[in-house]
């Protein structure tokens, strides 16, 4: 995999040099683009028409096991019109690696019946090589979203975000509250800060990269000028130890981290115990919602109030926001009725398999769960990925948290 992805790396600087290209505009995609494009006009009850005219099996991948539970509600909804059923629908969960291996080997099969025709994908990083350098992918914008939805989240098409959080457990008197990410790189947080390791969570690896770029070090180094009392560090620079404030950040972070633990949901629920008091973790907030997890054990750093009642903000960020994108699968057989999943997944009722802590809806329409901040608080307390970006750095950058590693 990491073979191809240095070929799609070179291949997208060649096509970079003559301007990005939208998958669907290179050739032997013309044929989808044409119903992408007239998908644009069309009334739901036209876009059904159209769905049911296509044959083959209905078969969609997705980074997220819930990705079955909106099949199941899509296929309730309309199978009778589609002529849909279990017999030739299927949803599954896959990593982002097994999708893109998967859909380059349907891509060359002669019988294209049962391959998929729709995707849910993770790492806006690999998605975005991907769509520059293959011709996999297409991207579909209902157009039943007019202005509920940003401008940012249209190419590729994001259908949701997730995040991960700074949370730690409160039990006791040894509570490790901070308000600067700095104090995370003091010796006192050695081996109490758990996280994934970058080296199996992708989304792990991109927050880390995004750190280096200008905004992100920019924002780090007014962080840590706040903290040092306007004191500059004496090792960043040209010719210094850290190229940016970013480098210097992710070396101090992962020397206090602990990698011992490679599930979020397991490091949810054993942070949570009452042993594990001065411990926190950087992990996925939405594991909070699980009944094994001892939710009044835990506070999350996005949330905690200071003595006067208002959130404690952290400088310069409380977590991470990682997107899920829907894109059509080019060489699917049913392209049309891929939209229309596309077009439920962005309603409310096919939102609903991930609506709880933790799930926003890039449909601005789709209120977040009661208790849950709103997308655009979110925005001012975390680090967005930029899939662009981590492209046009991820080699230089991996290798050197790799080496960190």
């Amino acid at each position: 995999m990491r073979k191809l992805l240095s070929v799609l790396l070179a291949a997208a600087f060649v096509f970079s040099a003559a301007g990005a290209l939208s998958a669907c505009d290179k050739q032997g995609t013309s044929d989808i683009q044409d119903k992408v494009e007239a998908a644009a006009s069309m009334t739901e009850e036209e876009l059904i028409a159209e769905a049911a005219k296509e044959t083959g099996n209905f078969v969609a991948y997705g980074n997220s096991s819930r990705i079955v539970d909106a099949m199941d509600g899509f296929v309730k909804k309309y199978g009778s019109q589609l002529k849909l059923s279990s017999s030739n629908t299927s949803a599954s969960k896959q990593s982002d690696t097994e999708i893109f291996t998967l859909l380059d080997t349907e891509a060359k099969s002669s019988n294209k019946s049962k391959n998929a025709s729709m995707v849910l994908i993770q790492d806006s990083a690999s998605l975005n090589l991907y769509r520059t350098s293959t011709d996999l992918f297409c991207n579909y914008i209902p157009s039943s979203l007019g202005d509920n939805i940003s401008e940012a989240d249209m190419v590729p098409l994001a259908q949701q975000y997730i995040n991960k959080l700074f949370i730690w457990n409160n039990v006791g008197d040894d509570v490790p509250t901070f308000s600067n990410v700095w104090e995370l790189t003091d010796p006192s947080y050695d081996n109490k800060i758990f996280f994934k390791s970058p080296n199996s969570e992708q989304v792990n690896m991109n927050f880390l990269i995004m750190l280096t770029s200008d905004e992100w070090s920019g924002k780090l180094e007014d962080a840590y000028l706040a903290l040092n009392n306007n004191t500059a560090a004496s090792d960043v620079g040209e010719g210094k130890t850290y190229k940016n404030y970013g480098y210097k950040w992710i070396t101090e972070f992962i020397a206090n981290c602990n990698f011992t633990i490679n599930s979020d949901t397991t490091m949810a629920q054993n942070l949570s115990k009452e042993d594990n008091a001065g411990n926190m973790g950087l992990f996925v907030l939405s594991k909070l919602r699980d009944d094994s997890v001892l939710t009044e054990n835990l506070q999350v750093a996005a949330w905690n109030e200071g003595s006067d009642g208002k959130y404690v903000k952290i400088e310069p960020f409380a977590g991470f926001m990682y997107a899920l994108y829907a894109q059509l699968a080019t060489y699917g057989p049913r392209p049309y009725t891929a939209m229309l999943f596309i077009n439920y997944l962005m309603t409310e009722e096919g939102f609903g398999p991930w609506k709880s802590l933790g799930g926003y809806s890039s449909n601005s329409s789709i209120p977040v769960t009661e208790g849950d901040s709103t997308l655009s608080f979110w925005r001012e307390n975390l680090v967005f990925e930029d899939g662009q970006y981590i492209i046009s750095v991820k080699t230089e950058v991996e290798d050197y948290i790799n080496g960190l590693l």
